[in-house]
């Protein structure tokens, strides 16, 4: 199918930009600036501090730079700094409650749960292009366009989806490979990504990088920030609640040695296990039930294919009949081939599905496929559905 490439801004247009502190952003919003459109710049305030404050540890905990961290104050005085220096209105909206129950809880239950999640696929879904456009329309704010600095393009097909009249906005890969965005935004409905766009789409992050140091932009120099929070928050972050101990065993049941609770833990992870075995050892498994964590050899952590729920389809249009595509299973992954079927849970088959669940078997098989993790769905470069992987094909 053929996809039509959606037009930018233009001069004159109103523009609300996501702004961050980062390069990609505060160059995204110096760009539309220069070429003569309103531009109002918006940062998302997350940060409450309580969870390195209930931590005892916490003096001892260095944050890198992260989307969620102590650093959100730095980063909104230089947001401040730079709107103020380029005569663009600028706001701080408050989202820090949606954000503890949308994305830290979401984590945290999908951790303790023996699954696999990715906060910043829900951050974006329910924060960045929800509550936060939320607060601005509460605030009474108009714009034409909101726009971010995702290296990622929006696009409609120039014919009907999936047999149907309707041709939504979808998202397409960027120009710049190693830096695509779209797995990340992959649940933003269709009706709010008509009116989104991302300026540098087709734009190589070298040349972000020389274009924002020639614009003299401080953020040019900055630290890249890194999504979400990184392992060295990972205790405070769960220090709500004291872990479990549980055996560590193999796929035959011996006792390899003990863990430290299940959430410290995920698919495929080989560092950290404490065990001792006469081979390379990985996690093949989390038995939650059981309070058990699984390890096998690598070659027995491959899948045929998968179980996903939770599903989301441009427009909320669904395929009528088995589709070939591509499947993406982890950010880190490339896509590979599959076909995705409908699929009607079997008599054993125990698993709760959220809505309707689709089963996706790959050309060929796949390591480490992880409960909680999304597999998004890609046709001609462009995102055609996703879902939560609910449960393995072995």
């Amino acid at each position: 199918m053929n996809y039509v490439a959606q037009d930018l801004p233009k001069a004159g247009d109103t523009v609300l930009v996501g702004l961050s502190g980062g390069v990609d952003s505060t160059l995204t919003a110096l760009m539309l600036k220069n070429m003569g459109c309103k531009v109002i710049g918006v940062t998302m305030s997350l940060w409450d501090g309580t969870v390195i404050e209930k931590n005892k540890d916490s003096n001892k905990i260095k944050m890198k730079e992260a989307c969620f961290g102590p650093g959100e104050k730095e980063n909104i005085r230089q947001c401040t700094e730079f709107c103020k220096e380029n005569g663009i209105e600028y706001h701080v909206v408050d989202v820090k409650a949606d954000y503890r129950e949308k994305v830290l809880e979401y984590f945290k239950s999908e951790y303790r749960n023996g699954r696999t999640p990715n906060p910043c696929i829900m951050c974006n879904q329910n924060i960045k292009f929800g509550a936060m456009l939320d607060a601005i329309k509460d605030l009474g704010i108009e714009y034409d366009y909101f726009c971010t600095g995702h290296y990622a393009k929006i696009v409609r097909p120039e014919e009907g989806l999936f047999g149907t009249d309707e041709r939504p906005c979808m998202i397409s890969t960027a120009t710049d490979a190693t830096k695509d965005q779209t797995y990340f935004i992959y649940r933003v409905p269709s009706e709010i990504l008509a009116k989104v766009r991302f300026p540098l789409a087709t734009m190589n992050k070298n040349d972000v990088i020389k274009l924002a140091k020639e614009a003299k932009l401080r953020a040019a120099d900055r630290e890249e920030s890194q999504d979400f929070a990184g392992e060295e928050y990972r205790d405070a972050l769960f220090a709500d609640k004291p872990s479990v101990p549980g055996d560590i065993i193999d796929l035959d049941g011996h006792i390899l040695g003990r863990h430290r609770g299940i959430e410290h833990y995920t698919i495929g992870q080989r560092r950290g296990l404490g065990v001792a075995a006469s081979y390379p050892v990985y996690v093949h498994s989390i038995d939650v039930e059981n309070n058990l964590v699984v390890l096998a050899k690598n070659e027995e952590l491959n899948s045929k294919g998968l179980i996903a729920d939770d599903f989301v389809w441009p427009a909320g249009i669904e395929p009528k009949d088995e589709v070939e595509t591509m499947v993406k299973i982890r950010l880190a992954s490339r896509p590979v081939p599959c076909k995705v079927t409908k699929y009607i849970p079997e008599a054993d088959d125990k698993t709760e599905y959220k809505g309707q669940p689709w089963k996706i078997m790959f050309a060929e098989e796949q390591r480490a496929v992880a409960p909680g993790q999304s597999a998004v769905l890609y046709k001609d470069s462009v995102i055609i559905g996703g879902g939560l992987i609910a449960r393995v094909i072995k």
